[in-house]
């Protein structure tokens, strides 16, 4: 295998792929276990409050199937309504990163909803719970809106990533907030990681064409009609995306431009 020299670093921990994919929402587990195969991702984020406190002694859950020396856990506070009960969340997700030999794995993705309908992320709760978050030594990875100032914010109280929607949760609306997600990703010194709406491969692309860091999603690949191939679709949608952003877009001009000028045809002759 080729060595990966463009390695997405969070926290003081190295990444080949850019693409994190969720567990949820799938019809079977077995969609679940060869979409994370065939995306090729290396971080699974999972809902705590979904999980048994002892997964040895679960029985339903896929996560006893999978691979954890090749994968990382990302446990998630998804469901909590205050920074209050995100913060226990977040304990909660290292006691079973530590069930599965993930001693070291302080990850968390941080999301504080208190909107029932649309489940958009409550900036205060956010802030408040990163800050504490960030003290106790997690490596913090907050959910927020499309808001470039509350992403320079949650930098400043040392969160290893920000990660803005691109449009509500589930809703497959696609990159609804561009400009304030280019905007963000300007301003960065983190890295930042568009999260929630992508439905297709070429939104995964845009996102990442536009230089976020990487990409994290959930239903459109377990909605699809087939998981698996849409999963393996949007690891090419996401490389493509980065390698095109690394290559850099040839410059817009409102004129035509040949694609063969006479003037260089016949310096060939």
């Amino acid at each position: 295998m080729k060595e990966n020299f463009d390695r997405l670093k969070i926290g003081d921990k190295f990444f080949n792929s850019r693409l994190m994919l969720g567990t949820g929402k799938y019809k079977k587990s077995v969609d679940a276990i060869n979409s994370i195969k065939n995306s090729e991702c290396e971080i699974v984020t999972v809902a705590v409050r979904r999980l048994p406190t002892n997964l040895k002694n679960d029985n339903i859950s896929f996560l006893n199937d999978l691979d954890w020396k090749k994968l990382w856990l990302l446990p998630n506070t998804a469901g909590s309504q205050t920074a209050e009960e995100a913060i226990r969340m977040a304990f909660l997700g290292h006691e079973l990163a530590c069930q599965i030999g993930q001693e070291n794995n302080f990850f968390v993705k941080l999301e504080v909803i208190s909107d029932p309908k649309y489940l958009l992320p409550d900036p205060i709760g956010t802030l408040k719970a990163a800050e504490f978050l960030v003290k106790k030594g997690f490596t913090v990875l907050p959910y927020i809106n499309a808001d470039p100032i509350l992403a320079l914010h949650l930098e400043d109280l040392g969160c290893a990533t920000v990660m803005p929607l691109g449009s509500p949760i589930g809703s497959g609306q696609g990159l609804n907030n561009l400009a304030n997600i280019q905007i963000i990703i300007e301003n960065a010194t983190i890295p930042v990681i568009v999260d929630a709406g992508i439905g297709t491969p070429s939104e995964a692309t845009i996102a990442m064409e536009l230089g976020a860091d990487g990409v994290l999603l959930n239903t459109a690949v377990a909605q699809s009609k087939n998981p698996g191939q849409m999963a393996y679709a949007m690891n090419l949608g996401v490389q493509a995306g980065r390698l095109a952003y690394l290559a850099g877009r040839m410059e817009k001009k409102y004129y035509a431009n040949p694609s063969s000028p006479l003037n260089q045809i016949s310096k060939l002759l």
